[in-house]
């Protein structure tokens, strides 16, 4: 127990804890108060353990405790003396912090000053130590006697402890007596001071005297040759201004410390001017003595004559400049000495002292003097010292002189003038100028030849082949030729002579250079062309003899890139031996290989005929796969019309064909791709012929099937083409049949059509796949016209086979084992050409009329030419025609660019193929084209008509298939189209196409898409179109023609599928209206609309769901930075649903009514619905602006030497979209005006084809993702041609208005003008000025130029953000921002609102300004929240004369 009590109350002092507290403590920064303390705690717990008992009493023990308490006791006392030990030191070292400061000022107070400014310095030293420094002193003094005392009682310090105590109390005593000393120290210095600047003062005014006495001893310095003596003179005296200078500022520095007043010598100013002049003039005298003897005595040859009379005039003006500067002084001090001679003789009487002359202004002018005789020597030396003479120049002279006149190294001009030259100059004149010439040529060409130092070729890496290729050489080009007549036009001067053998030499290698750029670039152009195809293994092997000389080519080529890398300067690379030649060769070379693959083409395409449909690079790009016949497959559909893949079995055997629809037809046999051995064109011949044989088989075959099986279920199992062939063959048979039963008869057959049709109609209204549903779509289309045919001749009474009316109609038979067509007395036979399955054109009588005419002109051996406005069915009916005689038509859009030999191969194709060609837009071609083609032409139908096998056509044997035809179509009388010469319109039958039935297309149409009230609605259509084109206003880009028509079929069709048992009337009001709204101005949409309510009344459309799409568009408007107004939603949504109806439509509107950011968001809209994982697709867009590049560069170009074909930008982007495979949406939009030019060129794109048809003669079939979209301003340019083939949707500026605009714009200000109060004070200001301000321009003012509103609106947002931006973003919190802002709209607002109006207008709107902004206009007040309009304009002068200067 009683040793518990001793752990629990001292344990800590022992274990470590005190020590740690202690350590801690020391640590830490404390006052001398707290060590006190904590030293005292210590002491005190010593103190309680020597007063605990020394003995503890036990039962039977006795407990002494004197060693613990003493070792407890001594264990705190060594904590008390360790924090002693820290007072004492600390203690210590403030004392000797004290004395030492004590001591520096005894050292200071007690030092001798040496100058003034150090007198000055311990004076204010003593004063700093006598207030504040002692006052702090003392008070750490008593600091340290409170500390001592203290320690005193409790430790025990060393003597020297105690001896720093005593003088640390002692110091205040000891400091005042030094002070004391100071005082006399200070009082002597000054005295000391005070007498050397008095002595300095006098020694200073005697050395200005004696230097102004030397300053005036230059005045009568004269003697020239002294000249160098005197500059010398002049700059010691310079240099002893400067030091006096230097001693006066020390003196006022003294003077500044003792607070005298400052000496001041005004003469020194006047000394150090006049030393200057002095110095200026001697030294330009001294300039001239040196630059005379320089000249006269130094090497002659490096005198320049221009040089010299430049330096000579310079030195002539100085020295004229200083005379009349010494003679003005003169004049000045003459005056002065009258003055003071005058009040002389007034006050003594005394005589005027004659003036002398000045000795400084008569060395001027023996100086001027000596500057005009040296020029007299100035000929001389421009003409000898000529740079351009030459020693024949020098041998000339001598001839003249009879006496040897070459300069040599001690030659000077002093020699020269002694040989007294004068009477020879004039000749020496002449020689010397045919000298510079002479020069001048030589130099010019030598600054030629420098120049290609610098000049190197441009060569870029080619692909990933190693080589490099040159680029951009148009500027050496540029220069060659420059250069070129440079050095022809210095060929014929008449100082060449002396170096006519270089300048030939020159001329000559600046030619070969030439000649070998332009080899190079026809080397690299045709080696770029021809790399690819001979990198192919399999043409290398068809094509030995090309390849090898491709190789050659090929090795010389690289050889020479190889060299030109090395060293690209042009002259090194071009000045490889023999470099032209090499081109050369390999030119001749690369035309005998362009020969040879021409020539090898050439044989393909005879061999397989279709060939010639397909441009140079697709064919190679076929012919190059021999190995793997699957990479054919891309290229099938343009050798095939109806065949989009073939089906091949593992060993490459064909068994099938697959439409691009996905219909696939078995063929008879199996092709064997590999017993072709890689000859692509074997394997075809082979597809074409068992295609033929397989499409006879198939209808053969269900020619049996037919009347075995139900008519419903034989339509679904048989190919479509087939379908139509052999249900047609059946009706021509059962009307035959039931013609000889009279008109009862037929109208028994009539009944039976109408219940066969109903049962196909059925069908379609059912659930079916795409395929079938097509195939009944046309069949019922067929079945419509056949059934319309029999009523007709039933009421008509046909009784005979042979009555008209019967004879008319297209007939099918089947005769020997084969099928035929008849029509009229005409019998041709169905040629069996697979055309997959594709939707047929509605019969009309103009449809009837059309095949008559065509199949007439193709039985007698002629071409067809329906002619007619847009829109009448030209094309469609030509090639509706070929696919009810199964005849492959090849559809091509002709241009203006067209030419006879791309024209030439078309011919070929089809007199060897015996396909159909339809030309499109036929007089587009030009007229020295059609002369050709209508020889080419006639060439074809001659050798029809003679039957031949074979027939010669223009320089090539060719096999003749007899079933070609050629249909040419023809808009009459629109821009761009030529008249067909006479001897091309006798080759062809024309039938003019007029206005087709619109309501029996739109009913049979609707029929087949599964309407029920098809009549009806069909009216219905025709009736809206008839009453737009009479009641609405007449607009360029209107259209009511057929194409309009099958627009809104087509929709309705797409929503018959969607909604199969909706309201008939909601369906087709639903597609008129997509279809037509969207082009409608907006003061023609309530007549619109009142039109539509007047034909379906009491129809309510329901609203369209377009959550989804609007989400995401407003969406992609935030981040477009676009205001999502309902104007702006309602047109992307309407661009959207003619996306779907329609591949080629415009966006027409006005600048400003927001065509392309409707484009740009609706395609962000759809990739984010994408994203989202909605039903949409990614857009892709390319953008192009047609006008801004010419034709060739648009579509592509044939190069009128070489015939080589160079694809366009439009080419480029259609293939590169038409081939991919993705599923994005591909969209090509040209922004840019319209006209006929180029957008001709497109008509069979944006029609049902869907071709772009290149003069190369390459046909681009258009993906169903693709959609070709035009923005324009109008469409005054547009033919109908091009309008009805587009959909349109207008944007009007009015509708959208300049608010979003503005709107968009305020979310760009920058971050100062975003603040809540100038965002609010600009939108205020546009809301007050801009609407009165905008009525008042358009109702009051003339414009010179046109704008509209938005176009002002923006030009002022525009000048407001160029005049205030950078001003705000530099000074951020500048409190004028409010006024700026003011005073920059309404300088905005004058120039771009007012900035158009012509002068009368302008004064009408600075009235209307000033009042508006003076708050004196009643209608518009300034609005309170603005509060005062801060910068009003003044009264006199316009608005349009001030500008705002911050």
């Amino acid at each position: 127990m009683h040793f518990n009590t001793y752990v629990e109350n001292f344990s800590w002092l022992v274990d470590g804890t005190a020590n740690q507290q202690v350590e801690a403590f020391l640590a830490e920064e404390h006052t001398f108060d707290e060590y006190t303390t904590f030293v005292e705690q210590f002491h005190r717990l010593a103190k309680d353990i020597s007063v605990l008992p020394t003995l503890a009493h036990f039962p039977m023990v006795q407990l002494d405790c004197d060693d613990l308490k003493q070792g407890l006791a001594d264990k705190a006392k060594s904590f008390a003396n360790i924090l002693l030990e820290r007072l004492v030191m600390d203690h210590r070292r403030e004392n000797e912090k004290i004395c030492t400061e004590f001591e520096t000022i005894r050292m200071k107070a007690l030092r001798v000053p040496d100058t003034t400014e150090d007198v000055i310095e311990d004076v204010a030293f003593v004063e700093q130590a006598k207030t504040k420094d002692l006052t702090r002193l003392k008070s750490q003094i008593t600091e340290s006697q409170h500390r001592m005392n203290y320690l005193l009682d409790v430790y025990l310090f060393s003597a020297e402890d105690l001896a720093l105590n005593a003088t640390v109390l002692l110091w205040p005593q000891i400091i005042n007596p030094a002070f004391d000393e100071n005082d006399k120290i200070i009082e002597n210095a000054k005295r000391k001071g005070e007498g050397d600047l008095l002595a300095k003062r006098e020694k200073l005014l005697l050395e200005l005297e004696k230097l102004s006495h030397r300053v005036e001893e230059f005045a009568d310095c004269s003697e020239l040759e002294m000249v160098q003596q005197y500059v010398s003179d002049v700059r010691t005296v310079q240099k002893r201004i400067t030091e006096t200078e230097e001693v006066l500022a020390f003196i006022n520095k003294e003077e500044a410390l003792y607070k005298w007043d400052p000496t001041v010598c005004p003469e020194l100013d006047s000394l150090k001017a006049n030393i200057e002049s002095y110095l200026k003039f001697f030294g330009l005298i001294y300039k001239w003595q040196r630059t005379e003897k320089r000249w006269m005595d130094g090497a002659f040859l490096d005198l320049n004559g221009e040089s010299m009379e430049a330096e000579l005039d310079e030195i002539f003006r100085e020295v004229f400049k200083m005379l009349k500067m010494l003679q003005q002084k003169q004049q000045k001090a003459e005056k002065e000495k009258k003055k003071a001679a005058q009040r002389r003789i007034l006050t003594d009487g005394e005589e005027e002292e004659e003036t002398k002359e000045n000795p400084t202004a008569d060395m001027c002018s023996v100086v001027m003097e000596q500057i005009k005789a040296f020029k007299e020597y100035l000929p001389v030396v421009s003409i000898l010292c000529n740079p351009g003479i030459r020693t024949r120049h020098w041998n000339q002279m001598t001839d003249i002189v009879q006496y040897d006149l070459t300069p040599d190294s001690g030659t000077t001009l002093r020699k020269v003038l002694k040989l007294n030259l004068t009477p020879f100059l004039e000749q020496f004149e002449q020689i010397s100028a045919a000298a510079s010439k002479e020069f001048s040529l030589e130099k010019a060409m030598h600054t030629m030849v420098e120049l290609w130092d610098s000049i190197s070729f441009n060569t870029s890496p080619y692909r990933e082949s190693g080589v490099s290729i040159l680029s951009a050489v148009d500027e050496i080009q540029t220069m060659l030729d420059d250069q070129i007549v440079k050095t022809q036009t210095m060929r014929g001067s008449s100082f060449i002579k002396p170096f006519e053998k270089e300048i030939k030499e020159w001329e000559e290698r600046l030619i070969r250079i030439q000649e070998t750029i332009d080899e190079w670039l026809k080397v690299q152009a045709q080696w770029l062309y021809l790399e690819p195809i001979f990198s192919s293994e399999d043409i290398m092997q068809q094509m030995p003899e090309e390849g090898r000389l491709f190789q050659t080519v090929d090795r010389n080529w690289k050889e020479i890139m190889k060299h030109c890398m090395k060293d690209s300067k042009v002259l090194n690379a071009t000045s490889l031996t023999g470099l032209l030649e090499k081109l050369q060769d390999s030119n001749l070379l690369l035309d005998k290989i362009m020969k040879g693959l021409n020539a090898y083409l050439e044989k393909k395409r005879l061999f397989f005929p279709r060939f010639f449909f397909l441009s140079n690079d697709e064919m190679l790009e076929i012919l190059s796969e021999t190995k793997d016949p699957l990479r054919v497959q891309p290229h099938l559909k343009k050798c095939f019309e109806g065949i989009a893949k073939l089906d091949f079995l593992p060993n490459m055997d064909i068994r099938a064909m697959y439409s691009s629809e996905g219909e696939c037809v078995e063929l008879i046999e199996t092709i064997s791709t590999s017993e072709a051995r890689g000859a692509v064109e074997k394997w075809l011949v082979q597809v074409e012929d068992v295609m033929l044989r397989s499409v006879r088989d198939v209808i053969a075959r269900s020619r049996v099937a037919y009347p075995e099986t139900l008519r419903k279920d034989w339509v679904r199992e048989w190919p479509g083409q087939v379908v139509l062939c052999v249900s047609q063959m059946f009706w021509t048979s059962e009307v035959s049949e039931s013609i000889k039963d009279g008109p009862q008869g037929l109208r028994n057959y009539y009944d039976k059509l109408q219940l066969q049709l109903n049962d196909i109609v059925e069908l379609v209204r059912g659930k079916l796949s795409k395929q079938t549903r097509t195939t009944l779509g046309a069949l019922v289309t067929i079945d419509v016209h056949a059934r319309d045919v029999v009523m007709d001749m039933a009421e008509k009474g046909v009784s005979h086979e042979t009555d008209f009316d019967w004879l008319a109609q297209l007939r099918y038979y089947w005769e020997r084992e084969n099928a035929r067509v008849r029509i009229i007395n005409c019998d041709v036979k169905y040629a069996y050409e697979y055309l997959g399955n594709s939707p047929r054109l509605v019969i009309t009588p103009l449809t009837d009329r059309c095949y008559r005419t065509l199949i007439g002109a193709f039985f007698l051996s002629l071409g067809g030419a329906p002619e007619g406005p847009a829109g009448t069915g030209k094309t469609e009916t030509t090639k509706d025609l070929a696919k009810a005689l199964a005849v492959q038509c090849v559809v091509f859009n002709c241009s203006d660019g067209l030419d006879y030999l791309a024209m030439s191969k078309f011919f070929k194709g089809l007199a060897s193929s015996g396909a159909w060609a339809c030309f499109d837009e036929f007089n587009r071609i030009e007229l020295e084209v059609l002369s050709v083609v209508a020889q080419q032409i006639l060439c074809i139908q001659r050798a029809i008509q003679m039957k031949m096998d074979l027939f010669n056509f223009e320089g090539t044997e060719l096999k003749l298939n007899p079933n070609c035809f050629v249909a040419i179509t023809m808009n009459p009388g629109y821009a761009g189209r030529s008249e067909l010469p006479d001897n091309l319109k006798v080759l062809f039958r024309t039938v003019a196409m007029m206005v087709p039935n619109y309501a029996l297309i739109a009913e049979i149409s609707l029929y087949s898409y599964g309407f029920l009230n098809a009549k009806p609605l069909s009216v219905k259509i025709v009736m809206t179109y008839r009453l737009c084109s009479e009641q609405l206003s007449s607009q360029f880009h209107y259209d009511y023609g057929m194409r309009a028509v099958k627009a809104v079929l087509v929709a309705a069709g797409n929503l018959k599928l969607k909604f199969p048992n909706e309201n008939e009337d909601i369906l087709l009001l639903r597609s008129i209206k997509d279809v037509n709204e969207p082009k409608f101005l907006s003061h023609d949409i309530p007549l619109f609309n009142g039109i539509t309510s007047d034909l379906f009344p009491g129809i309510a459309l329901p609203e369209a769901d377009y959550k989804k799409l609007l989400e995401c568009a407003q969406e992609c408007c935030r981040r477009h930075n676009v205001q999502e107004v309902p104007v702006f939603l309602e047109k992307m949504i309407q661009t959207y649903e003619m996306m779907i109806v329609r591949h080629g439509f415009m966006l027409v509107g006005e600048p400003f009514s927001g065509k392309t950011k409707v484009l740009h968001v609706l395609a962000d809209t759809l990739s984010l619905m994408n994203e989202q994982q909605c039903d949409e697709e990614k857009v892709i867009f390319r953008t192009v602006n047609p006008k801004s590049i010419t034709m060739g560069q648009l579509f592509g170009q044939f190069d009128p030497v070489s015939h080589e074909w160079t694809d366009g930008i439009v080419a480029n982007t259609f293939r590169e979209f038409a081939l991919s495979e993705s599923p994005e949406r591909k969209w090509v939009v040209f922004d840019g005006p319209i006209d006929t030019l180029w957008i001709e060129s497109m008509n069979t794109v944006l029609d049902d084809n869907k071709k772009l048809c290149l003069m190369s003669g390459e046909i681009i079939q258009m993906s169903s993702q693709m959609s070709l979209i035009f923005e324009a301003m109008d469409l005054s340019q547009a033919s109908p041609a091009t309008v009805s083939r587009c959909g349109m949707i207008y944007l009007e500026p009015s509708q959208l208005g300049w608010n979003p605009l503005v709107k968009s714009w305020f979310s760009t200000l920058p971050e100062p003008l975003q603040a809540k109060e100038h965002a609010a004070l600009l939108e205020q200001l546009f809301q007050w000025l801009i609407p009165p301000a905008l009525r008042f321009l358009r109702k009051q003012c003339k414009e010179l130029v046109t704008t509209s509103n938005s176009n002002v609106v923006v030009s002022l947002t525009r000048l407001f953000e160029m005049l205030l931006f950078g001003s705000v973003k530099e000074e951020l919190n500048n409190k004028n921002v409010r006024v700026w802002i003011m005073a920059c709209f309404a300088f905005s607002m004058v120039w771009s609102l007012g900035g158009s109006c012509d002068s009368d207008s302008r004064l009408k709107f600075d009235a209307f300004l000033k009042e508006i902004l003076a708050g004196k206009s009643t209608e518009h007040p300034v609005p309170l929240a603005l509060g005062k309009w801060e910068c009003p304009f003044d009264d006199k002068g316009l608005v349009y004369d001030y500008v705002y200067e911050a």
